[in-house]
């Protein structure tokens, strides 16, 4: 049984998703259920699927300092990190503590693999072009590298890559840095980009939806692959009072296959228990729970059975991946960061794109947007190889 963790206070957060920049656009969107997902207008050749897409990204420029890092997905940090008041945020806790007594952990699936891919199609002579010959940008640490430049930041830096956990997980190192006295703060989060080696990857594994996805409806046929930033400020209770707290964390592992979840949820429910049992709470003190949900056929089935074991009927759940589409590495901080939202705003974002219900789904779904207070949420991750994550949060002031 995992021990009671002291609550981490999340000073400040910010998400940017094919939803919009900024949490005042996730909140628009989430509350006038409308979907970011699009037909697909990225791959190199035509693939038949929905994306989710963020706005801007080409015309976001990387400053000058930092052109030996010039790559889509460090320009998606780059405009993530700039919503929200997050760089102030940040700037301040630096300024507070010191800039290597503040922690970077981020998630992420393929970095910058996006330039990679096109430095190979460029090759000249078998080598790659003049251009493209920057060594951090082909590192599966680019993303770090560039974010702890950008922000000034030398303390503990770490790149998380546990498939679509990713960037759940970075929660829990942090909390374990902190609590351990490492540093005294952490900025947490994930970037994932579009590339085609996801888009066709994933359709590969005949796990891509040539339709928008629609997580745990019936009929339901696969996911649709998005892109996104997202970032949290975890600072010590004290040091933000009346701030949501990270209160618990579960990680673990399936041990049983790299692209199918355990079929009695066995890591999923480990995962959960511990997050429960490390905020001291029990599910029947739960009120919202942010689904994994990525509408595939067998991780949607396994996680709706483990709700209905576990959550009483008035627990409110509901996946997000219909407004967002799957960010991978990004889903995490996405969906922990819509999870904040939930709780700030009280309300329940409704399972968007779910028409014809699954049977195995019980009375815990929120079909539909709901109005109501939401004090303790969890919010649910599941990577390929069974990377299991599960965070609960606290409403500030509760």
């Amino acid at each position: 049984m995992a021990v009671p963790i002291k609550p981490l206070a999340v000073s400040a957060y910010t998400v940017t998703s094919a939803l919009g920049h900024g949490l005042d656009a996730h909140l628009e969107a989430l509350t006038a259920a409308r979907t970011g997902l699009r037909a697909n207008d990225f791959s190199r050749d035509a693939l038949t699927c929905w994306i989710g897409r963020v706005a801007d990204v080409e015309s976001t420029p990387i400053p000058d300092d930092w052109r030996h890092r010039d790559c889509r997905n460090n320009r998606l940090a780059w405009l993530g990190l700039q919503q929200d008041g997050f760089l102030d945020q940040v700037n301040a806790a630096r300024d507070r503590y010191g800039a290597s007594r503040v922690a970077l952990i981020l998630g992420t699936s393929t970095a910058s693999i996006g330039a990679t891919e096109e430095a190979y199609r460029r090759l000249e002579d078998q080598r790659i072009p003049p251009d493209m010959r920057e060594p951090d940008i082909h590192s599966p640490h680019s993303l770090i590298l560039f974010v702890a430049d950008a922000l000034g930041l030398e303390g503990a830096a770490l790149t998380m890559s546990t498939a679509c956990s990713s960037s759940a997980k970075v929660f829990a190192s942090a909390e374990r840095l902190i609590r351990l006295g490492v540093v005294d703060a952490a900025v947490v989060g994930g970037v994932d980009t579009l590339c085609d080696s996801v888009l066709y990857g994933f359709n590969a594994l005949e796990l891509v939806s040539p339709e928008p996805c629609r997580p745990f409806d019936r009929t339901r046929n696969g996911i649709s692959i998005g892109e996104a930033a997202g970032f949290a400020l975890l600072e010590r209770a004290a040091a933000r009072p009346g701030a949501a707290q990270l209160i618990g964390y579960g990680e673990s592992s399936d041990a049983y296959h790299m692209s199918t979840p355990h079929p009695e949820a066995a890591g999923a429910r480990l995962a959960l228990q511990d997050a429960l049992d490390r905020a001291g709470i029990t599910p029947e003190q739960v009120d919202y729970v942010n689904l994994h949900g990525t509408a595939s056929q067998k991780n949607d089935d396994v996680e709706a059975g483990l709700i209905a074991q576990v959550f009483p009927d008035h627990t409110r759940v509901s996946s997000t991946k219909g407004f967002t589409g799957h960010t991978l590495g990004a889903a995490g901080i996405v969906e922990a960061a819509i999870t904040l939202l939930a709780m700030q705003q009280g309300f329940v974002p409704g399972n968007l794109g779910a028409s014809e219900p699954d049977p195995v789904c019980g009375p815990q779904f929120a079909w539909r947007n709901e109005t109501r207070a939401v004090n303790v949420a969890l919010s649910n991750s599941f990577g390929f190889g069974g990377n299991n994550a599960c965070l609960a949060f606290r409403r500030g002031g509760v």
